[in-house]
């Protein structure tokens, strides 16, 4: 499997490129802010055609490349099926997928996100105004209850996560990999510990895409317009009881880490441990 990250120029918001192998259909997730010249890239060293896009929720700084993406894949012949002929019919079959309770702020993700600096909205920050996809649509409903595949080869799974954003959600997915880059800034215990000659050996790791959810020794904020502080204790309470400690976490920004790790060392979640659920928050 293929599993690449990218680093958006604005708020430093991860992109990740997935896709079964070399020359299959990739699934993008999470193009923020001048994320699609590296998404595209990364696609391009693999043969990849872009087949989807997956957006762990609505905040500006994780869509605002969603439409420019598929414009560029699009203009260099790169999106799965695409008819030379008829480029933008096939650009307007590029499936957006997004939780549905924040469907809404693919509308104006500036205004819904509600993040000024220094007296600039994001398009500002970002250079660029807001281009709305076409392809946008709530995530399977049943992707919450069993996997599905977003592109040909790739299950996932859902779980339902508000608190930072009322559509936040973690999505799982078993991947197969050797020394992969992203494994290794994880300290996945198998790859630090193995003997080197045994370090590309494809094993089964269990990865969770998780957003602004829960970061490396730290969580996802509250204070923006749709977070609920309460929401989110009780969000990562019930995370830390479900995720096995093994599943290594992709975060929306920062470090790859693992859930053992944030069990040791993120006190966010030690207090959502002990204070998750209280209304009293």
């Amino acid at each position: 499997m293929i599993l690449e990250r990218t680093i958006a120029p604005v708020f430093a918001a991860n992109c990740y490129v997935l896709a079964p192998g070399p020359g299959s259909p990739a699934l993008v997730v999470d193009p923020g802010a001048g994320a699609a010249a590296g998404a595209l890239a990364l696609m391009r060293g693999h043969g990849l055609t872009l087949g989807a896009i997956l957006l762990t929720h609505g905040h500006a700084d994780h869509v605002w490349d969603t439409h420019r993406l598929i414009e560029a894949a699009s203009a260099a012949g790169m999106l799965t099926g695409q008819d030379p002929a008829d480029p933008a019919e096939a650009a307007g079959r590029v499936p957006v997928h997004i939780p549905e309770p924040d469907l809404y702020r693919l509308e104006d993700p500036d205004a819904t996100t509600g993040v000024r600096a220094q007296g600039m909205g994001f398009a500002d920050l970002a250079g660029s105004p807001w281009a709305r996809p076409s392809g946008i649509r709530p995530f399977p409903g049943h992707g919450f209850s069993r996997a599905v595949e977003l592109v040909p080869g790739i299950g996932i799974q859902a779980v339902p996560a508000p608190g930072h954003s009322e559509g936040s959600s973690v999505f799982f997915l078993n991947a197969r990999l050797g020394a992969n880059d992203l494994l290794i800034e994880a300290e996945v215990p198998e790859l630090i510990e193995a003997d080197p000659s045994a370090a590309d050996q494809e094993r089964d790791h269990l990865i969770a895409l998780s957003g602004d959810v829960i970061f490396k020794g730290s969580v996802g904020r509250t204070d923006l317009p749709g977070g609920d502080q309460v929401q989110m204790l009780g969000t990562l309470r019930l995370l830390a009881s479900a995720i096995d400690p093994a599943t290594v976490l992709l975060p929306g920004h920062g470090a790859a880490t693992t859930m053992a790790h944030e069990h040791r060392a993120n006190p966010y979640l030690a207090e959502a441990k002990v204070r998750g659920g209280d209304l009293k928050a």
